[in-house]
């Protein structure tokens, strides 16, 4: 599998964090007291390579494919759904879509390999607004029976990522996905990767009960067992798919290269930032994480990470809407850097 990796250079940088650490210090508030806030500005700013960090024109980007695993009845929603949700994005009518707007987000839907057509084969880009087609495939095949998607497919998804990141303005992007079926394959790519009991990786998903979660925990260490071989990170990814993880792997790695800020979802898009950081171990330096989900085993993910995410509502939506429900603490924090006085300028007598 040819893919190009950009490079992703270590971003400590002591003189930087010791300046922004001191820039923050010199705040009028006494020391720490906006915790967990002043952390993420010394983040953003490591990111950026700026004293001074501005986020500038940040893009929403949704990823959608199907799963061919789906008909095994590891979702509590049927595989149409996918396209369904796509057409209520494009309508503006899904959660992620009104946090968007209230947040001044660029909403981009990602067509990655949905069993759907919407648009007739050969329409231009901006044919209909908010959409880009990237299929690589109607959806990928059952893993149950072969691999999800051929080491050529993988690679090309990978690619229209990277592709998609060079096309975007500003310096932030925000993950996000929709897919029937894609929590099982986060979960194998997290049970593959980190070693862990499929049992401890997977979840209710869109609202399986505790019968289904049995059942789906069944199928999936199955498709683990027939993959045994599948052990590298790019292996695992063709093995268990999708095409929007892929994708979003893509996107992953160019935004890393390119110094922008990742600001990463939930459970799916982590394990699309799992397995990137498998192969380029500086990325989740670039990351900040919205939020805890409360699909089993992202606790477990973020661990590993050693993320810190800001948020924990017990969100396991995904489309990108704990990213967005996140994105305003972001914003606060480089607005306090930049226009919170010091001691001095505001004539405060500091801590004696």
């Amino acid at each position: 599998m040819n893919i190009v990796l950009p490079v992703i250079q270590d971003l400590q940088d002591a003189a930087l964090a010791q300046a922004l650490q001191r820039r923050i210090d010199r705040k009028t508030k006494p020391l720490g007291s906006l915790g967990r806030l002043e952390r993420l500005a010394l983040r953003l700013g490591l990111i950026l390579g700026s004293e001074s960090p501005r986020l500038a024109q940040p893009q929403l980007l949704v990823c959608a494919a199907d799963h061919g695993l789906a008909a095994r009845g590891v979702s509590a929603f049927p595989s149409e759904v996918t396209w369904q949700m796509v057409e209520n994005f494009l309508a503006g009518g899904a959660a992620v879509s009104v946090l968007a707007r209230q947040h001044g987000l660029a909403l981009t839907v990602v067509d990655c390999g949905v069993k759907h057509d919407f648009l007739p084969a050969g329409s231009p880009d901006g044919a209909r607004p908010g959409l880009l087609v990237r299929k690589v495939a109607p959806g990928t095949a059952d893993c149950l029976e072969s691999v999800a998607m051929s080491a050529e497919q993988c690679a090309q998804a990978i690619a229209h990522g990277q592709a998609l990141v060079r096309a975007l303005p500003g310096n932030c992007v925000l993950l996000g996905e929709m897919g029937i079926g894609n929590t099982s394959a986060a979960s194998m790519l997290m049970a593959r990767l980190l070693g862990r009991d499929i049992a401890h990786c997977t979840g209710a998903g869109t609202g399986l009960d505790a019968a289904g979660v049995e059942r789906k925990t069944a199928v999936l260490r199955t498709v683990l067992q027939r993959h045994a071989q599948a052990q590298t990170p790019l292996q695992a990814l063709a093995a268990f798919g999708g095409f929007e993880i892929a994708t979003l792997v893509g996107v992953v790695l160019q935004a890393a290269g390119e110094r922008r800020v990742l600001v990463v979802d939930g459970f799916i898009t982590t394990a699309a930032v799992l397995v990137a950081q498998a192969l380029a171990p500086h990325v989740a330096q670039r990351c900040v994480f919205a939020h805890r989900s409360g699909e089993r085993g992202h606790a477990v993910m973020l661990d590993h990470l050693q993320a810190e995410p800001l948020l924990d509502l017990g969100l396991r939506l995904g489309e990108g809407s704990g990213a967005a429900l996140a994105w305003p603490l972001l914003q606060s924090a480089c607005l306090l850097l930049e226009q919170m006085a010091s001691f001095a300028s505001a004539g405060v007598s500091e801590r004696a």
